[in-house]
């Protein structure tokens, strides 16, 4: 069919509108993503910035009142003999955020101990820190308190002293947990102590020397074996003791930035 002459042919216009919406939302939601990403930036700058200056202001403050109360200033111990590269800083490095490093299971399954090996009375400080742990390997200086408990010890960067386990000096096994990343990171680099290194433990009765004597790379979380009297693994069974002696075990998450398995370093009091 033809048109008429002079009717007018009808014309579909878009609406601009719609694409203003769109417009709009597309804008709004990049918006949206952009501030996401800033606030996921922040969160991990205040967890592998932040929370370590803090830990490691409130670790140095508390070595120092410990100091104070004992009325005498250790002195670092000499690197032990062949070692020659210099302390490493217990600075953090830039890395991705993971979950704080775990102490092996501090209930339920906690070793026997006696009354010789009970650990000593906390210090007169504001917390239950009793004990000043020195690695002259990693440059590291850190104060020791009672217990494992994450919020009330480890996030402050100390290091935990387990329940249950001996007193620094004691016959037994004196078992510490320290973090491995966040929070101070007094452990760090545990995984660079070799067998002969310093440790020592200044308390307010005296300073124990320990050295270092078996490492364990990795074992399970559950392996409660290693913080035994006489340590020794459940899953690794050569690894560890098995005669009585005055022992100290650090524990620790591994590998770096997991905590999927925990690292053991032993050492045997000499003095």
């Amino acid at each position: 069919m033809r048109a008429r002459v002079g009717q007018r042919v009808p014309v579909v216009v878009q609406s601009r509108g719609r694409r203003r919406t769109g417009a709009r939302v597309l804008w709004v939601a990049a918006e949206a993503f952009v501030t996401c990403g800033v606030v996921v930036l922040l969160l991990v700058v205040h967890q592998l910035w932040w929370t370590n200056q803090q830990a490691l202001a409130d670790a140095r403050r508390e070595v120092a009142v410990l100091e104070r109360e004992w009325g005498v200033l250790d002195e670092p111990l000499p690197s032990p003999a062949g070692v020659s590269e210099p302390p490493l800083s217990s600075s953090p490095a830039a890395s991705p955020s993971v979950p704080a490093s775990d102490p092996l299971p501090a209930s339920g399954a906690r070793p026997p101990s006696s009354r010789a090996a009970s650990p000593p009375s906390p210090s007169l400080s504001s917390s239950d820190a009793f004990a000043v742990l020195r690695i002259p390997r990693l440059g590291l200086t850190v104060p020791v308190a009672h217990g494992v408990s994450k919020r009330s010890v480890l996030d402050r960067g100390y290091v935990g002293h387990y329940p249950g386990t001996a007193g620094p000096g004691r016959p037994g096994n004196f078992a510490l947990a320290g973090h491995r990343n966040t929070h101070g990171e007094p452990f760090r680099y545990l995984n660079r102590l070799a067998a002969g290194d310093v440790i020592s433990v200044r308390t307010r009765s005296g300073t124990y020397t320990y050295r270092v004597d078996q490492i364990l790379p990795r074992t399970a979380p559950h392996d409660v074996g290693v913080v035994r009297p006489v340590p020794r693994s459940l899953v690794k069974p050569s690894y560890g003791y098995d005669a009585p002696g005055a022992y100290l075990t650090l524990t620790t998450c591994t590998p770096e930035f997991s905590s999927a398995y925990r690292l053991v370093v032993w050492a045997k009091l000499v003095g």
